[in-house]
């Protein structure tokens, strides 16, 4: 329910109690996030036991504003959708090279994994610029690849798919219906 207000929620529900959340699919496996609020009649124990709750799915971080969610909602929430693409074309440019696909998804998914972990370990520490700078070597391939990736335009492409998705987020939120999704960037 992507955009649903509370206020939506509790008008149909026929009381004011809600929580509302935003998780995404590694919650399956515990290692999720969910951005998560709570109406004004919510309780400290009742939001102590949303917290233990989703919990289960990964880690949660509760937001006083529920304009918050619509924002998770394009980023963690529709974000599993965008880290799956980036690795399917990774797998895709290792298979056009000659890897076998298991092989090239093998590489891909430990990268990713691998990458991650790097980053939460040193989190707080360094900014990411600087971890992409420990790979890319002067004239080196690194730098070759980054430069063919930014003058392709690959993070404003990122930077817009997520503010479509926060923009489809927030007219979900307003019409209730679902209706062919425009282009928001137009």
């Amino acid at each position: 329910m992507a955009g649903v207000p509370i206020a939506r929620i509790a008008a149909g529900l026929g009381h004011d109690t809600i929580v509302r959340a935003m998780p995404n699919t590694p919650g399956q496996i515990g290692q999720g996030i969910t951005v998560w609020t709570a109406s004004p009649t919510v309780t400290e124990e009742h939001k102590a036991i949303a917290r233990e709750i989703l919990q289960a799915m990964g880690e949660e971080i509760y937001m006083n504003d529920e304009d918050f969610l619509d924002m998770a909602t394009a980023l963690s929430g529709t974000g599993p959708a965008y880290v799956f693409l980036f690795m399917e074309a990774l797998v895709d440019a290792g298979v056009h090279m000659g890897f076998p696909r298991r092989i090239a998804e093998k590489l891909v998914v430990q990268t990713v994994l691998g990458s991650a972990a790097y980053y939460k370990r040193v989190q707080g520490k360094v900014h990411l610029a600087h971890l992409r700078n420990q790979v890319t070597s002067p004239a080196g391939t690194t730098a070759a690849a980054l430069y063919y990736l930014e003058k392709a335009g690959f993070r404003t492409a990122i930077s817009r798919a997520v503010w479509a998705a926060y923009l489809r987020s927030k007219e979900l939120g307003q019409t209730g219906q679902p209706s062919p999704p425009g282009d928001a960037l137009k």
